[in-house]
Order: structure tokens, then C-alpha cells, then sequence
């Protein structure tokens, strides 16, 4: 019963959390301008998130409930470390790259690729989205690739385009996968697994096993020191982005089993094209753009539109389909044991 309640609801979750991340491609490329190493952007947003959930949980929650997520966190380290790695470090290492070497409105549009990329994943975890659901994230990719020949055609050059869609690429299969993972634990129906229906503890957790990997590449590349502004712009993306952004995408994400669900939400996400072109605007004095550029946007928010207004339908038919499909493992279970 939960996907028709939860549709409108979780829809309007991933707008918000959207219009928060948009603040992350234009501090990201405000950043690149000021020539702020791009792996520092990388490494710092996610030092400091860790340190303000920390802090925040450490406040609302205690630290008996810390030593809690700390025990979760050895319990399964070698997931949180893979996940955490794909999901958070790989995908935002590849974002960071691309805000340096190509416009942050560009970086956003290419990064709606990701929604192109849902279906793939959940068919690979053994999920399907419904026929309606592929025709909606169609349009919006190609609103995407409008977007970009928009660009072409104003005379951005394709070598930065490129440097900006091929590292974009790789962060829009990242991000779903290890979101994906996350999704499969924290339905599983462990009673060990219960901190994980909060998405502060979640993220802070995926934080965590991103972390060795982001210093790693860190150590690795070995930048010059970042700048007091740099520190600065990535702690209010850790705040804005990390630690309100994240938790409310995630929320929205994870309640639901229901990939139908899973694909809108992730739908959403082009809502930071929108978002960003605005920010990027203020931030610079001018926006330009042509008729593929507008077409591009119609089309995304198009898809985007399509998606939401026919979530409750969609969802009705798989409920009466395959009723699995939006009830929690738990649920089921508990179904089960009462029926008997």
C-alpha cells in the first residue's frame, strides 16, 4: 500500500534535496576558477561531513548510539568500505575532476546521466523499471545530450566537454550502485541493521568507508595545501549538501523497495541542470543560452514531469502486479508470521 501514499512525498524529497546539490556543482566550479586542487574538494567535503554528522549525533543521539554505528561499521567493514568507496568516493572524485575542467552547468547536465544509469543498475541487482518509467528517463537523457550540443554549437571546445561528460560518466553508474547497496542492507531484516532506517547514520557511514579511498587518491596525487577558501567552500558543501542534501536524497531513495520508485526519485536529480544554470548565473553576472539549450531543459523537465504525475498509477499496477515489489523484506516477513 505504501508506493501510492509515498510517491508525491518522496518526489517532492528528491526536488529539495536536488536544489540543495546544485549548490555542490557551482562551489565546486567557483572553486576550480580560484585554482583550488580538485582532489582536495574531493577529499575535504567528505573530512568534514563525517566531523558535522559526528558532532550532530553526538548531540541528538549520545555516544552510546556512536559506539552503535561504530560496531555496524566493523561488523560489515569490507561492505561499507566497497560501497562507501564506489557510492561516495569514486563518485565525487569524478565530479570534482569534472567542476575543474568544465563549467559547472555542464558538469550537472552530464551528471543527469545517472538517471539513464538507475535502470541498468537495479536490472543488474535483479530488479525492472516499468515500460513508462524507461520512456520518461529517455526523454530526459535526451534533453541531457541536447543540452551539451547546445554548448558545441556556442562554440564550448569538445575537449572540455569531454572532460567534463567522460569522468561524469563514471560517476553516474557509481552513485546508483552504491546507493543500490546501501538500499539491499538496509532492507535486509537483521535487527542489527535498524540504525540504518535513520539516513543521518547512513550517510555517516558510507562517509566512512569513502574516507580511505578519497586520502588514498589524496596521497596519491599529492596537491599543493588547500586554501583557507577552500576549506571554507567545501565545509558549506559538507553542511548544505552532505549532511542535508544527502540524508533527505537517501530518506527519499531507500524507503521504498519499489525500483519504479527508486528510478523517480532518482529523477529527480535533474532538477540540479535547472538549479545550477541559475546558480551559475548569479555567480558569473550572465547565462547565455540557444534553442537546443531550451529545448534540452524542456525535454529534461518534461521527463522529469511525465515521471511524477504518473508515479501513483504506476504504482498502483505494480502493487496489484507483484505486491513484493514495494513491501519491505521485513514487512513480508512479519505478514508471514502473523498469517500463521
Amino acid at each position: 500500500m505504501g508506493g501510492t501514499t509515498q510517491a508525491p512525498r518522496l518526489i517532492g524529497q528528491g526536488l529539495v534535496a536536488s536544489a540543495l546539490f546544485s549548490t555542490t556543482f557551482v562551489l565546486n566550479r567557483a572553486i576550480s576558477l580560484q585554482g583550488g586542487p580538485w582532489v582536495w574538494s574531493a577529499s575535504l567535503r567528505y573530512i568534514e561531513t563525517a566531523i558535522l554528522l559526528t558532532f550532530w549525533l553526538l548531540l541528538t543521539k549520545g555516544p552510546s548510539y556512536l559506539g552503535k554505528l561504530g560496531r555496524l561499521f566493523l561488523h560489515r567493514i569490507w561492505f561499507w568500505l566497497g560501497a562507501g568507496s564506489i557510492g561516495y568516493g569514486v563518485f565525487y572524485a569524478c565530479c570534482c575532476f569534472a567542476a575543474n575542467h568544465a563549467p559547472g552547468w555542464i558538469v550537472a547536465a552530464t551528471w543527469q546521466g545517472t538517471i539513464i544509469a538507475t535502470p541498468l543498475v537495479l536490472r543488474a541487482f535483479g530488479d525492472t523499471v516499468p515500460l513508462r518509467g524507461l520512456v520518461f528517463l529517455g526523454l530526459i537523457f535526451i534533453g541531457i545530450i541536447g543540452l551539451n550540443l547546445g554548448q558545441l554549437m556556442s562554440g564550448v571546445p569538445l575537449a572540455q566537454v569531454l572532460a567534463g561528460v567522460i569522468p561524469l560518466s563514471i560517476a553516474a553508474f557509481s552513485y546508483p550502485v552504491g546507493n543500490q547497496l546501501l538500499n539491499r542492507l538496509r532492507h535486509n531484516t537483521a535487527s542489527i541493521y535498524q540504525p540504518l532506517q535513520d539516513p543521518l547514520a547512513a550517510v555517516l557511514l558510507m562517509t566512512l568507508g569513502a574516507l580511505p579511498f578519497l586520502l588514498g587518491l589524496t596521497l596519491l596525487v599529492q596537491p599543493p595545501a588547500p586554501e583557507v577558501s577552500q576549506i571554507t567552500a567545501t565545509g558549506i558543501i559538507a553542511l548544505v549538501a552532505g549532511c542535508l542534501a544527502t540524508p533527505l536524497f537517501i530518506h527519499a531513495r531507500n524507503t521504498s523497495s519499489n525500483p519504479y520508485l527508486i528510478a523517480a526519485v532518482d529523477a529527480t536529480q535533474a532538477g540540479e541542470v535547472v538549479f545550477t544554470l541559475l546558480g551559475e548565473s548569479l555567480l558569473t553576472g550572465h547565462l547565455s543560452l540557444g534553442l537546443a539549450d531550451y529545448a534540452g531543459l524542456a525535454a529534461v523537465i518534461g521527463g522529469l514531469t511525465g515521471f511524477a504525475l504518473s508515479e501513483e498509477s504506476a504504482a498502483q499496477s505494480i502493487e496489484r502486479e507483484a505486491p513484493e515489489m514495494v513491501t519491505p523484506p521485513a514487512a513480508h516477513r512479519k505478514e508471514r508470521e502473523t498469517s500463521q
